[in-house]
């Protein structure tokens, strides 16, 4: 206890090390504030959400210079006791709001009870998510009218938001708001909880106590539409699902959806109100899992590629089908939701992250906001494999970013015996260097094709085709086991060696499974996927050139496809630069991960708009160089490129190059000579 006469206290706040001198008698959450020591609230020092939860540290501190005693707080009031008996306090824990200041002391703030809690996403490397959602929820206690002051019921609850939450900013409220808000108000009993917008603008209110509030993340893909619910105030995903995007019906790819609406007058209408009808089934999917309703989510962020962005926002994407593909808007944009036809609470915010370029979209810059390859010491290179694979390269010194035209082999289409990612489909292929027996595993089972009880365990499903990164692995395999040459060719002299390479025309072929579905890689499977990877690596080689560089010192492989590549396999195809294997990862579903950073922190809103300001724009299209590198590119790995840190842990083959056709018509070939 303060000595007699002593009118304050020194309190000390961990971990952030904050610490002051206040009056005795004086609520620790008024003095954790005053601090601006990192402490929930809701309700506003009331005693209701129990979010101010604070941990009384006892003993001597010689590091603060003071001993904190359990005197020197005042003992738990009825408040406390009600709340305890009611929700639970753990052990030893006080309400901040309801404890008062008696003496020195030092004060504890648990992870729990931080306003920008921190939550932990998995993935190749730890990343946290710093918490400052845009909607705000604030408890507040307004006075009531009288005869002697008219003032508006309004302007008395922006003022208890002032008073009570030191909200200076307000600039007013949604016109939805105002036609409950008297409601509200009498059916309180004149206490309500306010959801605010930023700081400026209040956007609901309800009558009582609510301490949680929903958002919904949002990655508008060409091929699927991912969702992920969110509860705002402590970043807890609640619930995440996907649709396919019904967009499809009018083209696979995004520039067979433009010329659809070149050919269709009013077919962006059409796609327009197909994508919205699909994030709001999704919307209501979302919350109807968790016992919700689309009216308790008030907030969504929104990423996609650039002809995504505008049919959702109902632009024409015509001019992104041609030269020099020029946006409508390349800046974030938040908007009502109601002004997309969504349906959210009516007045629920959306907030649309920005484009980068006509071709590098807003579903980039989230990546970019997840990886930060902006602040990285080192050079990064961040490539979201797709139809078009969007780049990025460099470091907190300089941004670069571009697409290249990959095309759909990657995803299993142009493959013959391709198809999309789902049970049944080869997504793990190895190849046997000495009999060049292939064994595989499919998507829906953990065994390999050569183990006991696969049939038994693939019965309900079959063979049914290969996906993408089954079509990367067996391509790698076959060239590390010599049946593909440097030069892309199926070597038909190793048909002596095993009668799994076959006569195809005047080209040879490589069978993988017979069955009632036969998986072939035949040399126009081979020669998509050399297309394919000779555009992505060009494109990442044309970017180290503007950087001037040779190396890069990290790579990152976004997006769901790139999520499931082999990293190893990915460099032995030269779909990327030479870099040391631990190095290279990759970051799973990055762009919906940016959505969500975006969504549970408003800051980073602001953060992302003015890096994309910031990121130099490439063109490849105009680039005379990239040609260049995309006929080098052509070889596995490369024609010219040394990938010697890849031979440190994978043995590459010699170089192998083909021979001509002998000319009998027969598709049989010479022997291929080793170079």
């Amino acid at each position: 206890m303060p000595e007699s006469g002593q009118e304050e206290a020194l309190i000390v706040f961990t971990p952030s090390g904050k610490r002051g001198s206040f009056p005795v008698g004086t609520p620790v959450l008024e003095c954790a504030r005053s601090l601006g020591v990192d402490v929930d609230s809701v309700c506003g020092g009331r005693g209701i959400c129990g979010r101010c939860q604070i941990l009384p540290s006892i003993g001597e501190f010689a590091k603060f210079g003071i001993t904190s005693a359990p005197e020197h707080l005042s003992e738990p009031n009825d408040v406390e006791k009600r709340y305890d008996e009611k929700r639970g306090l753990k052990p030893n824990r006080r309400l901040g709001c309801n404890t008062k200041l008696l003496g020195d002391c030092v004060i504890d703030v648990p992870p729990d009870s931080q306003v920008h809690k921190q939550i932990v996403r998995k993935r190749a490397e730890v990343r946290d998510i710093e918490l400052d959602p845009a909607i705000r929820l604030h408890y507040v206690e307004v006075e009531e009218p009288d005869m002697h002051n008219p003032t508006g019921d309004l302007e008395r609850l922006l003022t208890a938001l002032k008073d009570q939450w030191g909200l200076e900013n307000l600039e007013d409220c949604d016109l939805h708001v105002l036609h409950g808000l008297q409601q509200a108000l009498r059916k309180g009993k004149w206490q309500v909880t306010v959801a605010v917008h930023r700081g400026l603008r209040v956007t609901a209110i309800w009558p009582g106590f609510r301490d949680k509030v929903y958002g919904v993340a949002f990655d508008v893909g060409s091929t699927t539409i991912a969702g992920h619910l969110c509860e705002l105030l402590s970043g807890e995903v609640v619930s995440s699902s996907g649709i396919m995007n019904p967009q499809i019906r009018f083209g696979e790819d995004l520039m067979s959806r433009v010329s659809y609406v070149m050919m269709n007058p009013g077919g962006d209408v059409e796609m327009t109100n197909a994508v919205r009808e699909a994030i709001n089934h999704l919307t209501n999917e979302l919350v109807t899992e968790v016992d919700l309703t689309t009216d308790d989510v008030l907030n969504a962020t929104f990423v996609g590629n650039p002809v995504m962005h505008h049919l959702l926002l109902g632009i024409d994407p015509i001019e992104l089908g041609g030269a020099p593909f020029a946006l409508a808007t390349n800046s974030g944009m938040t908007l009502w939701a109601s002004e997309l036809d969504l349906d959210m609470h009516r007045n629920a915010r959306v907030y649309v992250l920005p484009c980068i370029a006509g071709h590098v979209g807003a579903d980039t810059a989230a990546v970019v906001l997840s990886e930060s390859p902006h602040l990285s010491e080192e050079i990064v290179l961040v490539v979201d494999v797709g139809t078009n694979a969007e780049i990025v390269l460099g470091s907190k010194d300089r941004l670069l970013a571009a697409s290249s035209p990959t095309g759909p082999a990657f995803e299993g289409a142009q493959i013959s015996g391709g198809q999309r990612a789902a049970p049944g489909a080869i997504e793990r292929v190895r190849v046997d260097p000495e009999t060049l027996e292939p064994k595989f595993k499919v998507i829906g089972c953990d065994l390999w094709s050569t183990e006991d009880g696969f049939q038994e365990a693939t019965e309900s499903t079959g063979v049914t085709g290969i996906c993408g990164s089954g079509i990367i692995e067996v391509i790698a395999e076959m060239f590390l086991a010599g049946i593909i040459t440097t030069d892309g060719v199926i070597d038909g002299s190793m048909a002596a060696k095993s009668d799994r390479i076959q006569p195809d025309d005047r080209t040879f072929s490589y069978h993988v499974h017979a069955g009632e579905v036969t998986v072939t890689i035949t040399q126009n499977d081979v020669r998509a996927i050399q297309l394919a990877k000779g555009a992505l690596y060009a494109g990442a080689k044309l970017l180290m050139d503007k950087l001037e560089i040779e190396n890069v010192d990290r790579i990152v492989l976004a997006g769901a496809f790139g999520s499931h590549i082999d990293t190893k396999y990915a460099m032995v195809l030269g779909m990327i630069p030479d870099c040391d294997l631990d190095k290279v990862s990759s970051a799973g579903n990055a762009a919906g991960t940016g959505a969500r950073i975006a969504l549970l922190n408003q800051t980073a809103r602001d953060e992302i708009e003015q890096v994309v300001r910031n990121i130099e724009k490439i063109e490849t299209a105009v680039e005379p160089k990239f040609q260049d590198h995309f006929v080098g590119a052509m070889a596995f790995p490369h024609k010219t490129d040394d990938f010697s840190k890849l031979s440190k842990t994978v043995t590459l083959p010699a170089p192998k190059v083909a021979a001509p056709d002998d000319g009998d018509g027969s598709g049989r070939k010479r022997r291929r000579r080793r170079g």
